[in-house]
């Protein structure tokens, strides 16, 4: 059980605080609900260039990583299709650096010409690099398109195209920031040896006097159940053709969440899973085959990947993917395989929740899903699982028409 108060400033910023009095490390961790979902299409990858950005210099702060180092401070920082999130670790001593640089930053960035060019380089060379020049690392930017046709997850994080951040003015860049990055739209998560009185009047010292931005409310379109299978098929220069196959499932708020992600990893969690015990061992089609859930706050998708071995065809595989599935909708599962990976994930929790970065990270993303007490209660949403809403669920996600499959194979 993960201890924690909550609190919300004036200026709509929610704070949680974990008292952790066994270490001297106190872990700072600011969410923004902004990511690429909330970017317009023609503007991609704005979300990802703000993580970059935020890094480049405030009002106040030119160099944010300085100040940090002299304390004893480390930072970092993620984006993904849902949201934005940066953290900082440092002795319990020095957090109010940690409130002085992400307050400096929030009030407003440095906006310079500067920074936006030396970010935007680094962005489009983090795409040509990782999505375009290295094997494989165009496959998101194949299935996504493929698999979603309406909903904005159909691009990855890093956006549709080099254009859109080549092209990303600086009035795109602060019109972006405003909207976003404002205290209302953010959920401050300490952990460590704090308390909540000292947490909340350092919240209102740097916090408080920081405008509130417009109400945001969402208005996605949703993507329509998809009726027909599609599949792509691609060459690239690439040592081995890999097989994905993507079928629509809920959103991670759904009730059903904790279904497909037992489901994923019956699959292939561990060298025990079925998918490694028999498409590996057994039948030595592939040197790694993979199933996993996105775990989007919207409608996401369950993911089967698996890499060929020599003188396998995707088609072989594909069959035996299926099989596997169809194994799941006819038989189900037994209740000893269903309480190995429901005792493979509560060890996981509570091994993560050893760290105090980890715990204000869960309890920061709990509460956007939900609850702040999601985090507690998660354990017993999956021990609650069973046998039968398992291969329910398996029969109705996995039909050829809630299928997009990507053929990726490589150039003889």
């Amino acid at each position: 059980m993960i201890q924690y108060e909550k609190f919300s400033l004036e200026n709509g910023l929610k704070v949680l605080v974990h008292t952790d009095k066994t270490t001297p490390i106190v872990a700072f961790n600011l969410l923004y609900d902004v990511g690429a979902r909330d970017e317009n299409e023609e503007r991609t990858g704005f979300a990802h260039l703000f993580e970059h950005l935020m890094f480049g210099g405030s009002e106040n702060i030119p160099n944010f990583d300085g100040p940090l180092q002299e304390v004893g401070g480390e930072n970092n920082a993620f984006t993904s299709n849902d949201i934005t999130n940066y953290y900082i670790t440092l002795p319990k001593q020095n957090i109010e650096t940690a409130f002085w640089l992400e307050s400096d930053r929030m009030k407003s960035l440095a906006f310079t010409d500067k920074s936006l060019e030396v970010q935007r380089s680094v962005v489009i060379e983090e795409f040509k690099q990782r999505y375009l020049n290295q094997p494989y690392g165009d496959v998101w930017l194949l299935l996504r398109p493929l698999a979603y046709s309406r909903h904005p997850y159909k691009w990855a994080t890093i956006g549709k195209e080099v254009k859109h951040i080549e092209e990303a003015t600086m009035d795109d860049v602060k019109a972006f920031f405003y909207r976003h990055y404002r205290p209302n739209n953010a959920i401050l998560s300490v952990a460590g040896d704090v308390t909540k009185v000292q947490i909340e009047t350092l919240a209102k010292k740097w916090f408080g006097d920081i405008p509130a931005g417009e109400k945001l409310v969402r208005a996605l379109p949703k993507e329509p159940e998809q009726l027909l299978e599609r599949s792509l098929t691609v060459e690239r220069d690439v040592p081995s053709d890999a097989l994905y196959k993507a079928y629509h499932i809920c959103s991670r708020t759904d009730e059903n969440y904790y279904v497909v992600d037992l489901i994923s990893d019956i699959l292939s969690r561990g060298d025990s899973s079925r998918l490694y015990q028999r498409i590996i061992k057994e039948q030595g089609l592939c040197s790694n085959v993979n199933a996993y859930i996105t775990g989007d706050m919207d409608e996401g998708l369950f993911v089967l990947t698996a890499t060929a071995n020599d003188g396998v065809s995707l088609e072989q595989i594909e069959l035996a993917l299926l099989n596997e599935i169809e194994l799941i909708i006819e038989q189900g599962v037994t209740q000893e395989e269903l309480q190995k990976v429901k005792n493979k994930m509560e060890s996981a929790q509570a091994f993560g929740n050893t760290s105090v970065l980890n715990k204000a990270m869960g309890l920061a993303i709990a509460e956007l899903i939900k609850d702040a007490d999601l985090i507690n209660q998660e354990k017993e949403l999956y021990a609650q699982v069973t046998g039968e809403q398992l291969q329910t669920y398996a029969k109705r996600i996995f039909k050829p028409t809630n299928c997009s499959t990507l053929y990726y194979k490589s150039k003889k």
